[in-house]
């Protein structure tokens, strides 16, 4: 075993690796760019170097530096993770050349599967089944025409170098096909810088099963069974689950053995995925599953594999890397219930799922058990970057049966609380709640045919969830020891009736908080309810509405933004205070802040003018509304921060006004 490792990667997958050499007394290296000086794995490695600028081509990617980096502490070896480079023969190359052990597959297993033409050739000759399709090198565009016309309708172009989903078009008719072939080579040849492609068979009923392989240096190979990852969106997983749902024991043979015999083939060693693609419209039968590419590393979804096999995947690598024989032959591993694992991601769904950068003012997962893992390279107050992959957290769950770890993912998706950014999380549990994917009837297309389900437009907070906000903003406001200076609704011999408004998409909010003696009763249109509540400091809020019916909630405040994660749901509020108009609101300063995000539609007033308390400055426009904010003072505009046009963000300093010397 080795003494000292480089990890030549960062987040989740750093501190992972970490974890596993810490436990068999290996020190380690954490390498870092300028964006990640703070971060998870940088705090928990024995040692950490700076590398460089953020962008990954300016630091994890010189593998030069990397290299050198490693001799000057002293590391023996260099574990790559997965993406960066660890799949680049060159580097693999040259780590040897230096006398550095690279914990994976040899340069040439890199090569011999890196381009998928060449890697499908090797399958046939190795008599692994591979999809119906063409993979030559004669590249005329005619003439691979001609050849998905003799293959049949639908077929997929795919990039020989391609991966994550890029150089990949679907064609389902003749006449499309040139300007598809047109289209995949073009962005082939900008990302990958090969524009070569080949011609599969299109399965109309696909799932994407792998297999874990492991082989070492002493001519051992082995299989860790499957994983069904066939839960994709855009050729990119979203959730994975071991063994694959209803596959028959001697299709798991014949699979395993199918991928066993992929590594021999190549003289693999180390960690790897053999990926198969499954005519599933036939049924999980021996002659349904077709070779797909193999990733010559360790998979994203590996903790699956760990949890129904009891295996140390990185403690097998750092074994076989340092020259050991695999820790088991094939018939001492066994199978033991079933895992998810789903991918908690910083992005929007509502929005196309665009990826989403900020700081995590909150961030809550259950506590770590037998049937709940947490990996992460992220903490509550790190930031989610703009220069990597915007993953937070994987989620992996395990029980007995399939059904037993559904729950357990329900739960943990329902005990998960993110604020800071938008995230995924929703849509993990419509997918966990959806009774198709309860069956195990899934395929790659499961998400593209039930997007609405998974991705309702338009919802909206009910009066619990709304209650839930209003009582936290409301008893956030009783504090102090002077009882005259509370903004608790007291008055002495009245009642009193409180308006809070909140923000919610293209939704506005508007209730009224009447306070009583044991509680509130709020109102929303012409729905009311009476609520008494507790809550604590880690903003869990629980009410009895009605005196009969419960509502558990968290809620997460940034400010005037508040995340509510209420029943399953998660809901974004902005607090607006219509107050933030006069001098009250802005604490009798000349400085006027931004209530919430927007754009200055207008502005009414020039730095150096003269300007009477109350009168409009400019409109902002927010979430489909005009919100004039007016002077809070009399004075003299110092400073405008803004112009007309400009989009401005929540909190953002306006204007300034300076009063007149008293």
């Amino acid at each position: 075993m080795f003494d000292k490792i480089l990890i030549a990667n960062r987040g989740e997958i750093a501190c992972r690796i970490i974890e596993t050499a810490r436990k068999n007394a290996v020190r380690t290296v954490a390498v870092y760019s300028d964006a990640d000086e703070k971060a998870r794995h940088v705090r928990l490695a024995d040692e950490a170097v700076h590398i460089g600028a953020p962008e990954a081509a300016n630091s994890y990617l010189k593998g030069d530096l990397l290299i050198e980096v490693a001799k000057r502490t002293g590391a023996q070896a260099i574990h790559p993770g997965y993406g960066f480079l660890s799949e680049n023969a060159e580097f693999a190359e040259a780590c040897a050349a230096a006398g550095i052990v690279f914990i994976g597959p040899s340069a040439d297993s890199i090569r011999a599967m890196g381009l998928k033409d060449r890697a499908k050739e090797l399958m046939q000759a190795a008599g692994v089944p591979v999809v119906p399709g063409y993979q030559g090198e004669e590249q005329g565009p005619e003439f691979l025409k001609q050849q998905a016309d003799e293959i049949g309708y639908p077929v997929l172009i795919k990039a020989v170098a391609g991966g994550g989903g890029k150089g990949m078009r679907l064609v389902k008719a003749s006449e499309e096909f040139l300007s598809s072939l047109e289209s995949c080579q073009r962005e082939a040849k900008a990302s990958f810088g090969n524009d070569h492609v080949l011609i599969e068979k299109y399965l109309t009923k696909p799932r994407h099963i792998e297999v874990q392989v492991f082989a070492d240096g002493h001519g051992n190979a082995v299989h860790l069974f499957e994983r069904d990852c066939s839960l994709q969106r855009r050729h990119q997983k979203v959730v994975e689950e071991a063994p694959a749902p209803d596959m028959p024991a001697d299709v798991r043979k014949a699979m395993g053995d199918a991928a066993v015999t992929a590594a021999k083939a190549i003289g693999y060693c180390g960690a790897g995925t053999i990926e198969f693609i499954v005519d599933s419209g036939r049924g999980l039968t021996k002659d349904s599953f077709y070779f797909m590419e193999m990733n010559t590393r360790l998979q994203v979804e590996h903790p699956v594999t760990e949890l129904v096999t009891g295996q140390d995947l990185v403690e097998w690598q750092l074994r076989v890397a340092s020259g050991d024989p695999l820790p088991l032959s094939q018939d001492q591993i066994a199978l033991a219930g079933h895992a998810f694992e789903v991918r908690l991601y910083a992005e929007d769904p509502a929005n196309g799922f665009l990826p989403q950068t900020g700081k995590l003012s909150h961030l809550r997962t259950p506590v770590q058990d037998a049937h709940f893992r947490l990996d992460t390279g992220i903490e509550e107050g790190d930031e989610v970057s703009i220069y990597y992959d915007p993953m937070i957290a994987k989620l992996i769950v395990w029980d007995r049966t399939r059904t037993g770890a559904l729950r357990q993912m329900a739960r943990a998706l329902r005990k998960t609380s993110v604020a800071g950014v938008r995230t995924n999380l929703d849509f993990l549990a419509a997918i966990f709640d959806h009774p198709d994917f309860k069956a195990g009837d899934v395929d790659t297309h499961f998400i593209e045919h039930h997007s609405e389900a998974l991705l309702p437009t338009g919802k909206k907070a009910g009066i619990g969830t709304l209650a839930c906000a209003a009582v936290r903003i409301l008893d956030r406001q009783t504090t102090g020891d002077d009882p005259f200076a509370w903004s608790d609704g007291w008055r002495m011999n009245l009642s009193l009736k409180s308006p809070l408004v909140f923000i919610e998409g293209e939704h506005r909010h508007e209730i009224m908080v009447e306070y009583l003696q044991n509680g509130y009763r709020v109102s929303l249109e012409d729905e009311s309810a009476v609520v008494s509540h507790i809550h604590d400091e880690e903003g869990r809020v629980f009410l009895m509405k009605d005196g009969d019916e419960e509502v558990h909630a968290t809620v997460a405040e940034d400010g005037s933004d508040l995340t509510i994660f209420c029943d399953g749901r998660v809901h974004y509020l902005h607090h607006f205070v219509p107050g933030a108009e006069d001098a009250e609101e802005a604490g009798g300063s000349g400085v006027i802040v931004t209530p919430m995000p927007g754009k200055v539609s207008r502005l009414m007033v020039a730095e150096g003018d003269e300007v009477e308390a109350g009168q409009p400055l400019l409109v902002l426009e927010a979430m489909k509304m005009e919100h004039t904010l007016k002077a809070p003072v009399t004075g003299t505009v110092e400073k405008l921060s803004a112009g007309e046009g400009d989009q401005v963000s929540d909190g953002q300093v306006l204007v300034r006004i300076t009063e007149p010397e008293q």
